[in-house]
Order: structure tokens, then C-alpha cells, then sequence
């Protein structure tokens, strides 16, 4: 495990409020903390986990909470679902609009039903200027063709979320350079979590190190998608460290110079800067990749 000294880390993707955590959330969220980690972001699934998710951040000062309504549950999104989320947006804990996007992979809810919440969602977030989580699998092609037209609308180009430093993030990127290159171009940032330390993942690890390590938030997805050497166990934050030093050796740099860029853009992403106080978000010295 990295030394916590080297700078606060940030895991910006993890279900701490599943019921997985429910046996020992206190004692997972204590070895967190030992490890460095100075924040965590809730992303949202429905509207009941996100009530629970705040109800969870409001009791615990280094939880942050993302609210939406992820593609496998968008089968009930109506015009309800966006008044009760834009209710719950407004909350002091809430950073972002998400996990939103598109899953092809789960059978669970059709395509069109996941757009149209997806499209929504976005909306939303413009109006709001929060910045979006968005959740992409086996889906890469239509996500991008509906966050393109989304961008270049003239309800996103004159919100205030057009001014901020990010517009969203592909979490769990699974997509190539030339997504990363034109998600970039969007304000979009990556984020990447366990899969990054499995053995066989060659073209993740060739791919890694031409990403921009200035675009690039780390996350765990707990409890899912556990990083070597504990993968087939439950993912918790405190793995953040096994992540961050992988990148460390893909990008040639040190886990303390990992840890700072990283950080830095998941601060000025859910424009929390001040979060730690220090001069944290001026850290990222790392040049562009």
C-alpha cells in the first residue's frame, strides 16, 4: 500500500452504500482512511439508493454523492424521476449527475428506454451545471454519438456547466485512444479502476500510458472489479494504492506523482479544490501524456 503522506487520494467511483458493505461499512470506510484515502464519490443507480446514498454522505464527512438513474434501471425514468432527481441535486453532499449512459451488456432494459433517460439525464445536468458520471458498456458507439450531439447543443454550449473545467467523465473506460482523444476534446475526463492491475490485460496497458495522465481520475467501482492481487474478493477503497502504483509503473512516474494528478483533476472535477486545504490541485505536475 502507497504511504498516505504522498497526498490525499480520491476514489471517484465506489457503491459504498450497496448492501454488500452493510456488515462492516465502518470498519471499511476506517481502513480507507489508513490508506490515504481523503474522499469517496456515491455514484447513483435509482432514486431509492440515491435517498440512501445521501442519508449515508450526511453522516460521514469524506462521502460525496453523484445522483441518477443508471441504464439498467431507467425503465421507470419518467418525468417524475427528473423532478424528484433535480430535487435531490440540490443537495449541500451532491457533486455530480450519475452513473448515467447506456449498458448493452445486461438484457434488463431496452435500448430506447435507456436513451431516453440517458438524454434526460444529461439535460438535467446541463441545467443544473453539475458534471456527468457516465456508465458505458458494450455501448461505446451510441454513448459517444449521444454525448457528441449533446455537447455541441445550444442548451449545454450555454450553460454553466460548459464553464466549468469538466463537462463529465467516461468512467470505467473502455474505449480506445480515439475515444480518450475526442472525449478530451468534449471536457471529458477517464477514469479507470482494478481492471488496470489484472495480469492479462495487455491492451489496457498499452494503452494506459498514452492517455493524459492531467485527464485521469482513479476509481474502484467497490464492490466490484477488485484490482490484483485480490480480485474475486470484494472491492473496498482502501485498494485505491494498487491502482494508483500500477498506473505509477505504465506511466513511469511515482505513485506520490500519481497521486497528486489524480487528485487534482477529481478535485476540479467536483469543484471541491478547497477540500483538503492545501495547495493539493496545484500538485499535478506531471506533463500531458
Amino acid at each position: 500500500m502507497m504511504p498516505s503522506a504522498v497526498a490525499p487520494l480520491i476514489d471517484s467511483h465506489c457503491h459504498i452504500d450497496l448492501e454488500q458493505f452493510d456488515p462492516d461499512r465502518a470498519e471499511v470506510l476506517a481502513r480507507a482512511r489508513q490508506a490515504g484515502i481523503g474522499m469517496i464519490v456515491v455514484p447513483g443507480i435509482d432514486l431509492a439508493q440515491n435517498s440512501g446514498a445521501l442519508a449515508l454522505a450526511e453522516q460521514t464527512t469524506d462521502l460525496f454523492v453523484a445522483v441518477g438513474v443508471h441504464p439498467n434501471s431507467a425503465d421507470s425514468f419518467g418525468a417524475e424521476t427528473s423532478e424528484e432527481l433535480r430535487h435531490l441535486a440540490h443537495h449541500e453532499k451532491v457533486v455530480a449527475i450519475g452513473e448515467i449512459g447506456l449498458d448493452y451488456y445486461w438484457d434488463k432494459v431496452a435500448p430506447e428506454q435507456q436513451r431516453r433517460a440517458f438524454v434526460q439525464q444529461l439535460s438535467l445536468a446541463a441545467e443544473l451545471g453539475l458534471p456527468v458520471i457516465i456508465h458505458s458498456r458494450d455501448a461505446n458507439a451510441d454513448v459517444a454519438d449521444v454525448l457528441r450531439t449533446w455537447v455541441s447543443s445550444e442548451q449545454f454550449r450555454t450553460s454553466a456547466l460548459a464553464a466549468r473545467p469538466y463537462a463529465g467523465v467516461l468512467h470505467a473506460f473502455s474505449g480506445d485512444l480515439a475515444l480518450a482523444e475526442e472525449a478530451y476534446s468534449w471536457g471529458f475526463v477517464l477514469s479507470l479502476g482494478g481492471p488496470v492491475t489484472f495480469r492479462n490485460a495487455h491492451a489496457l496497458h498499452a494503452l494506459v500510458p498514452k492517455l493524459r495522465l492531467d485527464r485521469l481520475m482513479v476509481e474502484t467501482d467497490a464492490p466490484y472489479l477488485t484490482p490484483h492481487p485480490w480480485r474475486g474478493k470484494r472491492n473496498e477503497p482502501a485498494y485505491v494504492p494498487l491502482i494508483v502504483e500500477q498506473f505509477a509503473q505504465l506511466y513511469g512516474a511515482t505513485p506520490a506523482e500519481v497521486a497528486a494528478a489524480t487528485t487534482a483533476v477529481a478535485l476540479r472535477f467536483f469543484q471541491l479544490e478547497d477540500r483538503f486545504g492545501a495547495d493539493v490541485t496545484e500538485r499535478n505536475e506531471v506533463a500531458r501524456v
